[in-house]
């Protein structure tokens, strides 16, 4: 099987119908990450077929959980963004959403802007920064892949929403420890299993907001 049908049937399953010319962008982001990879070490995956899987599909699984509401014109940081995941491909199908991406290590925010270029993502702002250090009120949604556990990522990310907005959190396991253990004046308000096509192992997105 090809990259490009895997992809395919990939987003089939995940009842996204995407143009050819974004599946085609998609595929070429996974070329650029193997070809980085090979020097810089963003990922520990180093075969592209386990990049659609695991950096593609699964960073597109949130995408059916969400609603309309929270996506288009709307101004997103994916925080400890790494090799851009889930920002870029997020950024790809959803040109119509704002997307910074927020990391401290300069080599993988050196690969976000070749990757911003490359494949012309005008609607991807780059921050190397800390994200504690950022300025309060910017976000209307904060999402992390595997950054911190959820009282962590509540402490460094929270002051980064906009009044009403929301943390989301792409865990693997449900991880019911870390809810209990929220500081106060937040809540999960949303808890959904997400489906990864070919991926055999749990993946969750977590909801949090202020109460």
């Amino acid at each position: 099987m090809t990259l490009a049908q895997q992809l395919r049937e990939g987003l089939t399953t995940l009842g996204l119908e995407l143009p050819d010319a974004v599946q085609a962008k998609l595929l070429a982001y996974v070329a650029l990450l193997k070809k980085w990879n090979a020097t810089y070490n963003l990922t520990a995956i180093r075969d592209e077929a386990e990049m659609v899987t695991q950096h593609l599909l699964d960073s597109l699984s949130v995408l059916p959980a969400l609603q309309e509401s929270a996506l288009a014109g709307r101004r997103w940081a994916d925080v400890g963004s790494g090799a851009g995941l889930p920002g870029i491909p997020l950024a790809i199908v959803r040109p119509d959403m704002e997307m910074a991406l927020v990391e401290t290590v300069e080599k993988k925010s050196a690969f976000q802007r070749q990757a911003k270029i490359q494949l012309g993502l005008a609607n991807i702002t780059v921050v190397n920064q800390r994200v504690e250090d950022l300025a309060a009120g910017q976000f209307d949604a904060v999402i992390s892949r595997a950054f911190a556990d959820l009282a962590e990522f509540v402490r460094l990310a929270g002051h980064l929403l906009t009044q009403g907005g929301r943390l989301y959190a792409m865990k693997g396991l449900l991880p019911e420890d870390e809810m209990s253990r929220l500081p106060p004046g937040w809540a999960v308000a949303d808890c959904t299993r997400l489906n990864v096509p070919s991926l055999d192992a749990q993946r969750h997105l977590l909801v949090i907001e202020r109460v």
